[in-house]
């Protein structure tokens, strides 16, 4: 595929992934509550999630997609139910006993908040099935090219995310008082709350 759609689809696609939406204040919420490592399977969620949107897209799937619309309704919810009770894990986590103790919880938990929360994403929904055919003309689609922007998905969904992970993170070690910590247990269930509130709300 040419240059410079390669760099309009990179541009368009860090745009819309950079704009704050349910996927960063879940991410920055849990990297609050828990660390980096804690975040990390959440953003991999999410980017697992937006790969299959893409690749319903590249192969003319938004029709499947649009009949299948129910079920990522009840996705929408189940991840907007563990989401606020993951919220509620924070909001009452005692100061000092690392939050919710993200190196014990199931990574696999936390990887499918992530995935089924893409999934339900109308923001997510819209940029792969509205906008991607105006910026990559996907008919013209071969091996090398879904290549090369699979690799640009990756690539830039793994920065962003994992940048917005690494500076909630880098905050949050910054406190270390009980005051401190309980405030920011406080605003990581706020947050996570907020981003359930926004997956079930968005349209």
């Amino acid at each position: 595929m040419d240059p410079l759609t390669l760099l309009a689809f990179t541009v368009a696609y860090a745009i819309a992934v950079l704009v704050p939406g349910p996927g960063v204040a879940a991410v920055v919420a849990r990297a609050l509550g828990g660390g980096f490592k804690g975040a990390f399977p959440m953003v991999l969620g999410i980017l697992a999630g937006d790969l299959m949107y893409f690749i319903f897209a590249v192969f003319g799937l938004a029709a499947i997609a649009t009949w299948f619309a129910p079920i990522f309704v009840i996705v929408r919810w189940g991840g907007a139910a563990y989401l606020l009770f993951v919220a509620y894990k924070f909001w009452t986590a005692r100061p000092g006993a690392e939050q919710m103790k993200p190196r014990n919880e199931a990574w696999l938990k936390t990887f499918l908040s992530g995935f089924s929360l893409t999934m339900g994403n109308p923001k997510t929904i819209v940029f792969y099935l509205a906008i991607l055919p105006t910026v990559i003309p996907l008919n013209q689609m071969n091996a090398v090219a879904f290549s090369e922007l699979t690799v640009i998905v990756v690539t830039v969904l793994l920065l962003i995310g994992c940048g917005y992970a690494w500076l909630a993170s880098a905050a949050r070690e910054m406190f270390r008082s009980e005051r401190a910590l309980r405030r920011l247990n406080k605003t990581a269930g706020a947050m996570m709350a907020t981003a359930a509130g926004l997956v079930v709300f968005q349209h």
